[in-house]
């Protein structure tokens, strides 16, 4: 009985001593798992992103904003994990907000498409998440008569169409489900220069990524 006593206590002892050892070995196997994911995550040098949204927008000086659906693909080229360019078209599609007219036209139908570059900066990057901030300056193309029936768009109270500045900044929150493939939400502010006043417009962007190539 005595035998049998020591040699439990002496088991207990070992499996204590190995147990916290074990565990230890596991975890620095897992956090060498997870540097090696984010290694590999964001050693990409090209992102492409595609998807749609929403945009709060100004169609005229006097107007209400009006709701607009958007789409946007983007590329970006990381000169490193953190810096890169990033090159965006994009679009967006709704009906300003024109009221009673003595041309019989309420709400017509309105256009706009976006071609923007500028500096993107990754300030947060972890296995699952990743958060970007960029900010970007381009032209805007109007088309605020393509509803109007043949009316001046100026008529309606309608910004002109024309080509414009616009400029963009954003952040882009990623989930990444591979160290390749990643969802994406982007609340966006685009300021636009019609009727040569600045509009002030908010919206927000949904969409997938994809990342291929190396930096070397």
């Amino acid at each position: 009985m005595i035998a049998v006593f020591v040699l439990s206590a002496v088991t207990s002892l070992e499996a204590q001593s190995t147990s916290p050892r074990r565990r230890r070995e596991t975890n620095a196997n897992r956090r060498a798992r997870i540097e090696r994911t984010i290694q590999d995550t964001y050693s990409h040098k090209w992102e492409v992103a595609g998807g749609g949204g929403y945009l709060r927008f100004r169609s005229g000086e006097n107007l209400q904003k009006n709701n607009e659906v958007t789409f946007f693909l983007s590329s970006t080229y990381f000169l490193n994990p953190k810096f890169g360019i990033l090159g965006q078209v994009s679009g967006a599609y709704g009906h300003g907000k024109v009221g009673n007219t003595i041309y019989n036209i309420q709400n017509p139908q309105i256009s706009q498409y976006y071609f923007n570059v500028g500096p993107a900066y990754r300030f947060y990057k972890k296995e699952k998440y990743a958060a970007t901030v960029f900010g970007t300056v381009g032209a805007g193309i109007g088309k605020f008569d393509s509803g109007s029936k043949g009316i001046p768009a100026a008529n309606l109270g309608l910004w002109d169409s024309q080509t414009r500045t616009v400029f963009s900044a954003g952040v882009n929150l990623d989930y990444n489900m591979y160290p390749n493939l990643a969802l994406r939400v982007t609340p966006t502010y685009l300021g636009s220069t019609w009727g040569s006043t600045i509009q002030n417009n908010v919206g927000v962007n949904m969409g997938v990524v994809y990342r291929f190539g190396r930096i070397k």
